[in-house]
């Protein structure tokens, strides 16, 4: 199982600077894959959880492939309708050649109401514009003319739409921030659609938060990723036994002012990292 750091692209301690260290940080640590967010315009519904600054996914990561040399580069997630496909498809393709083939490009719907408007995109049919700009993207891909190799595609959200996506497609599933009970239920939840539509079961690879504590997490409401060590190893087991093929760490806790002391996560993705090679 390949494990992947969802990293920070937002808010008032991100620069330049920090993105670099943050990409030459989690490369030397040995991980396997580097995520960034996206969101275009910073509406008032975004700017409350993750405020300006926001680098661009597809800037950031050319950036990124840069200052680095090995690690994958990717999306967690694109939301898909906020650009026409035809753009997509060529920034995709474009980032996946000059990085070396490196991309993964994670989609999903998207949530902010107010940020579809700011575009002018439809929020109510976000769904089906998904849908229909996936194909495309496909299609475009198959062109010779993009010179690109195979770009992984992760279908992202917890949704039932979400799950059915990704059987339609045969594309991984990509589920953010989850109870351990919840991804148990929803694997086979997945397995049943798939089953249902005489499809294989997807690949799944999980977002997880990482939210390292001295003291034990308990209670129904502990995302999978939150606690002790020990619980934060039991759960990338548990994930692996389900099948996961990536797990992507989530170090952001909600707070914007964390972005201004990145130490504590890089501290936090060496403890998890060491603790992966122990075992």
């Amino acid at each position: 199982m390949r494990i992947g750091v969802n990293v920070p692209n937002f808010g008032p301690g991100t620069d330049p600077g920090v993105l670099r260290d943050w990409g030459r940080t989690v490369e030397g640590l040995g991980y396997d894959l580097l995520m960034v967010s996206d969101h275009v315009a910073i509406t008032p519904d975004v700017a409350r959880q993750y405020p300006a600054p926001f680098y661009e996914p597809f800037t950031t990561l050319s950036w990124l492939a840069g200052v680095t040399e090995r690690i994958r580069l990717g999306t967690t997630v694109l939301v898909l309708p906020y650009r026409h496909p035809l753009l997509t498809a060529r920034m995709a393709a474009n980032l996946n050649a000059l990085s070396g083939g490196r991309l993964v490009l994670g989609v999903g719907v998207g949530w902010a109401r107010e940020e579809f408007a700011a575009l002018g995109v439809p929020f109510e049919r976000r769904g089906a514009l998904t849908d229909e700009y996936l194909d495309r993207l496909r299609a475009e891909w198959s062109d010779p003319g993009y010179a690109t190799g195979p770009i992984p595609l992760w279908i992202g959200g917890n949704s039932a739409a979400a799950m059915r996506r990704a059987v339609r497609l045969r594309e991984p599933w990509h589920p953010l921030r989850f109870t351990p009970e919840w991804f148990r239920a929803a694997v086979g939840t997945l397995k049943w659609l798939a089953d249902e539509s005489g499809a294989p079961v997807p690949a799944l690879v999980p977002r997880i938060a990482l939210r390292l504590t001295t003291a034990p997490v308990t209670g129904p409401g502990r995302l999978a990723g939150e606690g002790t060590i020990e619980q934060i190893s039991a759960d990338l087991a548990e994930l692996r036994a389900l099948g996961a093929d990536t797990v992507v760490l989530d170090p952001f806790g909600g707070d914007p002012e964390e972005t201004t002391r990145p130490q504590a996560a890089w501290q936090a993705l060496a403890a998890v990292r060491a603790d992966v090679e122990v075992r």
